[in-house]
């Protein structure tokens, strides 16, 4: 609740599934926005804790062991590692970062489970659900494809239509098929355990919709008013699966059924909590039961009916657990105009991006805030990602840092110069910056980080007037005092900024620590126009930003252009079989090996080559239009498929007598058809 003190906090960010990168929609969906909100409690001295890990169970990891030839657990195992690395590498700072297969984990969610067994909160229902008769298995729902029946889009999946956005059921699919074995699946019966989310739907409303009005986002807010205010309410949701690759379910009548991905993962939460709480000899129970403590999830609005409806329901069913105060959900970015897609190689993948901007994290961080879907859907783009650097970090908050330090060091030997008797306009200066922490931590509170973020930069741009205004290069000519006493000032509002700064440029706070020796500062001194000790001295100014030019960002451009025809080519549709012949028909087609003997352009042609062939019985004279796909050096000595018997043909005046045949790829790449070891020119192709 809003106003509320707590006394410690539980900071939580969604577990990203580990069957592939990070990638930007993440970070700004959920991993930017809880790291902002625990550096900015730490720096408050607040005693938080912030949890996350891999959610390495479910479907999508199992589909990407197929697709790889891998096991679920090597496929875990990598990205797992990588991710972790990705996040540490671009300052999320974890208190612990875990995974959901790790044995605490698993224990912990069966005893949830067993817990609400035992209450008798599951109904035992038997239902019918897609069966793979070839795989000998049940299909989940990813493992299901066919036509939408709202957009007629043919690979759609069985929860979900990739293209149009609708939410389906198996049995909703036109023509379904099974991902793994290609045929049709049929209907088998099959018993589960299901969640009965209509016993608490008066309590959900009235815990959401009328206790939580006044502090939850409203895109939160708004969508779980769509599930609680349905026509029909809340309906019973299974909390198990058939598959081989999970949590098993810890009952005996259970053998081949696994939890529901969407029950065990937020309990990674609580075991991740466990785990931390071991290996720092500490006691985890008050951060997850205590009601003097703030519970937060940040997750992406894909996520908000899974943190909002259906983990409050079991941890308010299980009876120890303290509910989320807030679950300040995004909306999702947008890359380039179009939806981040993994499946379609759309994304900007964050370790990539740390390996081709070394040393820019800040600026990336900087961008996805300044640019955060936090009420509705936004877009990136590498263009707004150059001007944001080159127009707000280099040329407002590098540019302020760089003159008040480099002044310093030239008029006052790097030390921090006495203030003098102090000008109406100075006093006026600092105080405004005793305003700006209360006006950044009223955004803060209220999850509004893209506002706190601007406030913070207009820090910098009050920094960045009252040198331009006070003019110091100039008075130091007439008055060194008055401009002793406009540098101090100066230095004090970027000490100021430094600590402002951190938790949304942690990388670049820390040069700013150590340039003016804050080893002691935090968010209670902020604000403060004595923050620097006169006579001390600060370090010198290193490049903070640089100026990211426009071949960089074209680069990332087309890149992504590349990824996107690539995608293109590999789904492309294979041309359809002709119609039918008889062998009587393909035996009058005389196939050979021939042997390119001359290959020239043709005048006044783009597209054709003049080749000269050994065919075994005799040189003749082709005409091929490859001149896009192959140099005539390339092709002379190779040899290539012809068709012999096919009529001549006149061409620019030149009678063509056979065709080349070649291989057409999806991205209309033209292919040799060559025996894998040479032959005699004339062999025949039967």
């Amino acid at each position: 609740m809003m106003n509320k003190s707590f006394k410690r906090h539980t900071l939580t960010a969604a577990l990203p599934y580990a069957n592939g990168p990070i990638h930007i929609g993440h970070l700004a969906g959920c991993y930017v926005p809880s790291d902002i909100y625990a550096r900015y409690l730490r720096s408050q001295g607040k005693d938080v804790l912030f949890v996350g890990g891999s959610d390495e169970h479910g479907v999508a990891i199992t589909i990407k062991a197929k697709k790889e030839g891998k096991t679920p657990q090597e496929v875990v195992d990598f990205y797992h590692e990588m991710m972790k690395k990705s996040f540490e590498e671009f300052g999320i700072s974890f208190d612990h970062y875990s995974r959901t297969s790790a044995k605490i984990h698993h224990e912990t969610a069966q005893g949830f489970f067993k817990d609400l067994y035992e209450k008798g909160e599951f109904l035992e229902q038997s239902t019918e659900q897609y069966f793979d008769e070839e795989a000998g298995q049940f299909l989940a729902d990813r493992y299901i494809e066919g036509t939408c029946p709202k957009c007629g889009f043919e690979h759609a999946y069985g929860d979900q239509c990739e293209k149009c956005g609708s939410s389906l059921s198996p049995t909703e699919l036109i023509n379904p098929r099974s991902k793994l074995s290609g045929r049709t699946p049929v209907l088998k019966e099959t018993k589960h355990w299901f969640l009965d989310l209509a016993r608490y739907q008066n309590f959900l409303k009235k815990w959401i919709l009328e206790d939580h009005a006044p502090d939850w986002k409203n895109n939160v807010l708004g969508q779980c008013r769509s599930w609680l205010e349905a026509g029909d309410g809340l309906q019973a949701r299974s909390m198990t699966r058939d598959l081989d690759w999970g949590i098993k379910v810890p009952l005996q009548d259970a053998e081949g059924k696994v939890l529901y991905v969407w029950f065990d993962a937020p309990i990674g939460y609580i075991s991740s909590t466990k785990e931390w709480a071991a290996e720092q000899g500490k006691d985890w129970e008050p951060y997850w039961k205590d009601e003097e403590t703030q519970l937060l999830h940040f997750i992406g609005k894909d996520n908000i009916v899974f943190h909002c409806i259906i983990f409050p329901a079991i941890l308010k069913t299980h009876g120890d657990f303290i509910l989320p105060d807030n679950v300040p959900a995004n909306e999702f970015l947008n890359l380039e105009g179009d939806k981040i897609s993994t499946s379609r190689n759309w994304a900007v993948w964050l370790h990539e991006y740390l390996e081709e901007f070394p040393g820019k994290q800040d600026v990336l961080r900087y961008v996805l805030t300044a640019n955060a879907p936090e009420t509705k859907d936004n877009d990136f783009t590498w263009k707004d990602f150059q001007a944001r650097n080159n127009s707000e970090l280099v040329a407002i908050y590098g540019n302020f840092i760089n003159r008040a330090v480099v002044l310093t060091h030239k008029y006052f030997q790097g030390k921090v110069p006495s203030r003098a008797e102090l000008t109406g306009y100075d006093q006026e200066v600092l105080d405004q910056l005793a305003e700006f922490p209360d006006k950044i931590m009223s955004s803060m509170d209220r999850f509004r980080f893209r506002e706190a973020l601007g406030i913070m930069m207009d820090l910098a741009r009050l920094g960045n007037k009252y040198l331009a205004d006070t003019e110091p290069w100039k008075t130091i000519k007439t008055d060194e005092a008055r401009t002793a006493t406009i540098l101090n000032i100066a230095l004090n509002i970027a000490s100021n900024l430094a600590i402002v700064s951190e938790p949304f440029l942690p990388f670049t706070a820390a040069k700013l620590f150590d340039i003016f020796h804050l080893e002691d500062a935090n968010w209670t001194k902020a604000g403060k126009g004595d923050l620097l000790v006169e006579g001390q001295e600060i370090g010198q100014a290193g490049l903070l930003f640089e100026k990211i030019e426009d071949e960089t960002v074209e680069k990332q451009v087309q890149k992504l252009l590349d990824a996107k025809k690539m995608n293109e080519a590999e789904n492309a549709p294979v041309a359809p079989m002709k119609e039918i012949i008889t062998y009587d028909d393909f035996a009058k087609l005389d196939m050979r090996v021939v042997t390119v003997l001359e290959a020239e352009k043709m005048p006044k042609s783009k597209k054709l080559l003049k080749l000269k062939v050994d065919t075994g019985i005799g040189h003749r004279t082709v005409l091929s239009g490859v001149s896009e796909h192959f140099e005539p050096e390339f092709l002379i000595g190779k040899q290539v498929t012809m068709l012999i018997n096919l009529a001549p043909r006149k061409m620019m005046g030149i009678d063509s007598e056979g065709m080349i045949l070649m291989a057409e790829d999806k991205d209309g790449k033209l292919k040799l058809l060559t025996p894998h070891e040479g032959t005699a020119s004339g062999s025949t192709i039967s």
